[in-house]
């Protein structure tokens, strides 16, 4: 098993990644990690979730995302790792062994890696090091403070390790390899003075002089603009260092001789390249001629002045702070790189591509190029248009312009070869109007924006995509008080707060709120955010009256044209879905087909952003998406066909996690025979599903009921009692109620006394036992008006459960023995094995060994039909455990150890820690030593209640 904060936050098994679901748990799954094996409060987990005012229902909320965690964890055979998530008074404390945890290992690594003697093996340690690093720390989660605040001291240890590493090249005498480290992390930290000062002294004593003095130059001119200061003694000293050609440490610097301290006489001539970086530092500007020195491994431009046709940038641009540096990080490796900024309508790439390009245009004295290549609205620009304008731009007289598209791009790429050009190309649509644009020269870079998944220039062109993602709250609320000012925005900040909520912190519709709130000067932002909240009414709102083409429903509306009919089609039916997400097999319930060509038509909407794959294969939409979905149009039959499907699934992953169990309910009548259903394995897959579809299958239950089909609302909160039996204490009673209230509008018995039956089990188990016996009392006559003997049986031995709570009655023994005819005239011998052990506890309860004893004897010896996983191993295991304790009484030692011995791998092999823990203390009476079986396969554990 192995845990991971050191990029995206997860956990995987073997090949299997955990799906950790929505942000926030995984939020929760990252603080507890930070501090594994160590008590964390639940106010500290409240603060890693919400960076302002937390919710209310904060405290039930973390309990919930706990209580998923370790449904997921318990399914994932978390605990034969030694992994498991403890409650410790007002805290939990995440048990993992530190070799499980990528941070701990990359701490153990990073210190093996200094302290070795011989270079080479410190470069291989601290590369392996660095190796456990898959993007930015603890990605993923909410942006809080102390998320980013710990992301930040992780970055600083991983920047460390960098550093350590090129010095332990420099050792080995690979100066190459120390520059190749750093350029790459200089690029993606500009600002970072340690990184620059490290490379600087690494290019020099590389025999790259000149590239040593440009770093500088660069990095003096961002810490001007960006912060207003100077460099730092450590940076100037490695400038001094490169420019006079003095010593470097290790190495020595290449063959310059270096320049003579004033008044000491002539001194040799150095290149008129040096003479330009002196007059530069004398000036203090950079001269884009010919006389200074190009960026590193790029040509310099030719004379004549460089175009710069970047239109105007964004004003009130914020934050993005992580794709800034991504592209910092992608252009600085040089070699004609191609950055593809994607993300869905109105999240602001092109805001981001010309911030980013503003403040490094200086980077490329080649000059720069832009042109919207309107993708998306209006008529798309032509590749041959576009390449007869840049060709312009770049000095031809338009008299010279070739006639032809093969000739002009020809001259495009002649020109380009020598320029260090940054290419900005907005709106793309296909890669087609991109790959002409392509300069050739490697000294370039292009930055691509676009709605869609530009596969192919990825592929062709090895462009890096930066994905952009929806603003988080406190963003969002920021981009509104630079709109419409901090002192509106401080004075409602709870409104504020739910205005970023209901514009799904989507920047193009935050805009819109602004430009509403400032042409309305006396509305309160509560107001607005009043209007917004009526779902029928907020696309509309969302559009300015004078260019409703720029709204969020136009921009989706664009988005989805040009997109195959099946893609269409299902984008359309993305209002109906219930839950928060949705996989194949349910879009392929919604468009009624193959879940293949479900699975196609999902890819293509999440191509074009309009779904986001946050696991794979499970997609999920934004709400303003959801909403004009669901305005395009109505399938009468869409939700029916979902619930179908949910119910036919749920149907088989009932019969895979309990396969000797009689089915508690058929599919309706009406329903089609040949829905789209999941296969399972085995029984760890089934309940794996209902883990991951938990949320789904609530939310199915309640539009089930709203919609009027409360035959498919009983059917699909039952179906999952295989997993309510192995959670029993996580809250399952508001699903029941609802589903108690469709079977009794549908007026049948069945449906009625299988609700009642495991919702008054629910209520036992969580202690509520008054509401409990209300519930049970009902069932059994129910299931007998039904003519269903196990649903009686069943209904009765959980009735007898209740009412031994207090000590056993008379009433209930006579339920439990007319549960064991019930089972027995049924045939139902998984169901009699309940009764029977039930039956067993009363006897021992009341004191009469022998026909305890008995009874194990004869429940022992039924055929099950070989039924050795899930409830039916339970339920033996309990029997031996009961006939143990018979045994023993009536004095049978060894018969009564071997009993125990048998027990305790029964429920050690199905994660039963109760058996466990009750053979174990058993054996620890009899004065036998406790040996522990083998813990099972991961996939055979269940989830324990």
């Amino acid at each position: 098993m192995d845990f991971r904060l050191l990029g995206r936050v997860g956990a995987a098994t073997g090949a299997e990644e955990l799906q950790l679901g929505p942000v926030k748990r995984r939020s929760v799954l990252a603080a507890l990690l930070l501090k594994a094996n160590s008590a964390v409060p639940v106010e500290q987990l409240i603060a890693a979730l919400w960076d302002d005012a937390p919710p209310t229902h904060a405290r039930t909320v973390v309990q919930g995302h706990v209580s998923r965690l370790r449904a997921l964890l318990a399914s994932a055979g978390a605990g034969e790792h030694g992994v498991g998530l403890m409650t410790q008074g007002p805290s939990y404390v995440f048990e993992v062994p530190e070799t499980l945890l990528d941070t701990c290992r990359f701490e153990r690594l990073a210190r093996r890696g200094r302290l070795r003697q011989r270079p080479a093996d410190a470069v291989a340690v601290l590369g392996e090091a660095l190796a456990l690093w898959h993007g930015p720390a603890l990605d993923g989660t909410a942006p809080s403070a102390p998320l980013q605040a710990a992301a930040q001291t992780l970055e600083e240890a991983r920047l460390d390790v960098v550093e350590s590493l090129a010095v332990a090249h420099e050792r080995l005498g690979d100066r190459a390899g120390a520059v190749a480290v750093l350029q790459a992390e200089a690029a993606a930290h500009p600002l970072c003075e340690s990184l620059a000062e490290a490379l600087i002294l690494a290019l020099y004593r590389a025999g790259r002089r000149s590239d040593a003095l440009d770093r500088y130059h660069r990095v003096r001119c961002l810490l001007a603009d960006e912060l207003g200061v100077g460099p730092g003694p450590g940076l100037r000293g490695a400038y001094e260092t490169a420019l006079r050609g003095g010593p470097a440490g290790a190495g020595g610097g290449g063959p310059v001789s270096p320049l003579p301290a004033p008044g000491t006489g002539p001194a040799p001539v150095p290149d008129a390249r040096y003479e330009a970086d002196a007059r530069y530092e004398m000036a203090g500007r950079y001269e884009a001629d010919a006389l200074l020195l190009a960026p590193a491994g790029r040509p310099p431009a030719p004379a004549g002045p460089a175009p710069r046709l970047l239109p105007r940038g964004v004003r009130g641009f914020l934050g993005r702070g992580t794709e800034l540096a991504a592209l910092d990080r992608i252009t600085g490796a040089g070699d004609g790189a191609v950055a593809l900024v994607t993300g869905p309508a109105g999240v602001g790439k092109t805001a981001l591509a010309l911030q980013w390009a503003h403040h490094r245009q200086a980077r490329y004295p080649g000059g720069t190029l832009f042109a919207d290549l309107r993708g998306f609205g209006g008529v798309p620009v032509e590749p041959a248009e576009t390449v007869r304008e840049f060709l312009i731009a770049l000095g031809v007289p338009a008299r010279d312009l070739p006639d032809s598209s093969a000739a002009a791009a020809a001259l495009y790429r002649e020109l380009t070869a020598r320029r260090a050009l940054l290419v900005v190309l907005d709106n793309a649509r296909g890669t087609d109007q991109v790959r002409s644009l392509l300069p050739s020269g490697t000294g370039s870079a292009v930055l691509v924006t676009s709605r869609i998944r530009l596969s192919g220039l990825i592929v062709e062109e090895l462009a890096r995509p930066v994905p952009l993602d929806v603003l988080g709250p406190v963003p969002a609320t920021e981009l509104l008080a630079a709109a419409v000012g901090e002192e509106r925005v401080a004075a409602e900040p709870e409104a504020a707060d739910r205005l970023a909520r209901l514009c799904d912190g989507l920047p193009l519709a935050l805009r819109i709120t602004a430009a509403q709130l400032a042409a309305r000067p006396h509305w309160r932002l509560a107001d607005l955010a009043a209007e917004l909240a009526d779902e029928q009414r907020r696309l509309a709102l969302l559009s300015l009256d004078e260019a409703e083409e720029s709204g969020v429903a136009a921009a989706l509306r664009i988005t989805v044209q040009g997109l195959p009919p099946e893609a269409v089609r299902l984008f359309a039916l993305l209002g109906v879905v219930p839950g928060p997400d949705l996989e194949r097999y349910a879009a392929a319930a919604l468009l009624g087909r193959d879940p293949a060509v479900a699975a196609e038509a999902l890819d293509r909407l999440a191509g074009a952003h309009l779904v986001t794959e946050y696991a794979p294969g499970r997609y999920s939409t934004h709400d303003l998406v959801r909403l004009y979905a669901r305005g395009l149009g109505t399938d009468e039959g869409a939700l029916l066909r979902l619930l179908d499907g949910y119910t036919a699934t749920a149907l088989a992953a009932s019969l895979a996690a309990e396969p000797g169990e009689k089915p508690c309910c058929t599919l309706p009548r009406e329903a089609p025979a040949d829905a789209p259903v999941r296969t399972f394995t085995d029984r760890s897959a089934a309940l794996r599903w209902y883990a991951v579809e938990r949320e789904n299958l609530a939310a199915a239950v309640t539009a089930a009921r709203a919609a009027g089909h409360d035959d498919r609302a009983w059917r699909l909160a039952v179906l999952q009692w295989p997993y309510v039996v192995w959670s029993v204490r996580d809250g399952w009673a508001p699903l029941l109620e609802q589903a108690l209230e469709a079977s009794r509008l549908l007026d049948d018995p069945d449906a009625e006394s299988r609700v009642r039956a495991l919702l008054g089990w629910v209520l036992t188990r969580e202690g509520q036992l008054s509401e409990a016996l209300a519930q049970l009392e009902l069932a059994p006559a129910l299931a007998a008006r039904a003519h269903d003997p196990s649903s009686e049986a069943i209904a009765l031995v959980n009735l007898a459960v209740a009412l031994d709570a207090d000590g056993i009655t008379d009433a209930s023994l006579r339920h439990v023995t007319r549960a064991v005819r019930l089972a027995r005239e049924a045939q139902d011998v998984l169901t009699e094995l309940l009764a029977l052990q039930h039956r067993t506890h009363q006897l021992l309860a009341r004191g009469d060994i022998a026909a305890a004893e008995r009874c194990t004897a004869y429940a022992l010896a039924l055929d099950d039909h070989g039924v050795t996983t899930g409830l039916g191993a339970l339920r033996r295991a309990a029997l031996r455990l009961s006939r143990s304790e018979a045994l023993l009484a009536l004095g049978e030692r060894d018969a009564a150890e071997s009993c125990t011995r048998q027990a305790l791998a029964e429920a050690a092999s199905q994660g039963f820690q109760e058996g466990v823990n009750r053979a174990r203390s058993q054996l620890e009476a009899l004065g036998r030593p406790v040996d522990l079986p083998a813990a099972p396969k991961g996939g055979d554990r269940p989830v324990r209640s």
